[in-house]
């Protein structure tokens, strides 16, 4: 009995550190991993202001699509579990249950030195992710903050007042040629050559169209992919909407954050099999990201600087 024992519950450990595995690689999912991260000057951590009389530009319809499955749910999910199983375990095996555990045998020292690990191992993981992305958000939150006050604006008024319609003025004063439909033709090519290059796990194609932060934390998803044999896979993406939601001049850039909505599949295969291991091949899901895209003042390439979140 207490070998079936140790065999179930070895089992139930290869298959939680199996469920976090899959759900931590969430993180994968499209270009940048959904999530926030780079810099837009002294707006790095504002909200967008979706209020522009800037027209969109809308791309072919596109069929209903439902919305991906959050982290958090899966996350919440896998708690609930994983807690129900170690409390009804414990209280089984403390004569509660009144069936004394598994098969009325209950637990032994060696089950409960196994849960334990388990539970250190799952609080482990937790901690250390949570504790990775407050110290990135406070490092750039600092730096913000410390160049924020550094900024100076072109025009009248202050960075917090000025509307989208000035920002693009003060951008065209410096730059006659700029053109809002054309710049959102060329964002939208930019965004599809990164997603592709995201895809490809080759960034050799996009090294012009980002910032050197953007680079390194894209270079650095890219060799966590290669070192752990995983593709995230985009496919018939089509963006619906590209808008303008906020525009401004500072420390001798420009600054252009627009609004990408769009929909897609996006899945994730393993080097060696190809099959699926998160993501789904016919679900496709949609979303909106905010790009800020910069440039030296003037009639000068655009490159991104930052993705965030809406």
């Amino acid at each position: 009995m207490k070998n079936n024992i140790r065999r179930t519950l070895s089992l139930i450990l290869m298959l939680l550190v199996v469920s976090v595995t899959v759900i931590e690689h969430d993180a994968y999912a499209r270009a940048g991993g959904s999530r926030s991260f780079g810099s837009s000057g002294s707006r790095s951590y504002s909200a967008p202001n979706r209020s522009t009389s800037s027209p969109a530009t809308p791309s072919q319809p596109t069929s209903p699509v439902q919305q991906p499955v959050g982290g958090g749910f899966m996350r919440g999910m896998a708690g609930g579990l994983l807690g129900g199983l170690l409390g009804g375990m414990l209280f089984s095996s403390l004569g509660f249950g009144g069936t004394g555990g598994f098969g009325g045998s209950g637990m032994g020292i060696f089950e409960i030195i196994l849960l334990s690990a388990l539970g250190y191992f799952l609080y482990s993981m937790v901690t250390k992710r949570r504790r990775e992305e407050a110290f990135a958000y406070q490092g750039a939150s600092q730096q913000g903050s410390s160049t924020a006050e550094q900024f100076t604006s072109y025009g009248t008024g202050s960075q917090a007042d000025v509307s989208t319609d000035e920002g693009i003025a003060h951008i065209r004063r410096m730059d006659p040629s700029f053109n809002e439909d054309r710049f959102r033709d060329t964002v939208m090519d930019i965004f599809f050559e990164i997603q592709g290059a995201w895809t490809n796990r080759d960034l050799s194609s996009a090294n012009v169209l980002l910032t050197d932060e953007m680079k390194n934390i894209f270079q650095q998803d890219i060799d966590q992919m290669l070192k752990d044999k995983k593709v995230n896979r985009l496919e018939n993406i089509a963006v619906r909407k590209v808008e303008v939601v906020e525009a401004w001049q500072e420390a001798g850039q420009d600054y252009i954050k627009t609004l990408f909505t769009a929909n897609l599949l996006d899945y994730t295969t393993d080097d060696a099999t190809g099959s699926v291991i998160a993501g789904s091949k016919t679900e496709p899901v949609k979303f909106e990201e905010c790009w800020t895209f910069t440039r030296p003042v003037g009639n000068n390439p655009w490159k991104l600087s930052a993705i965030s979140q809406v």
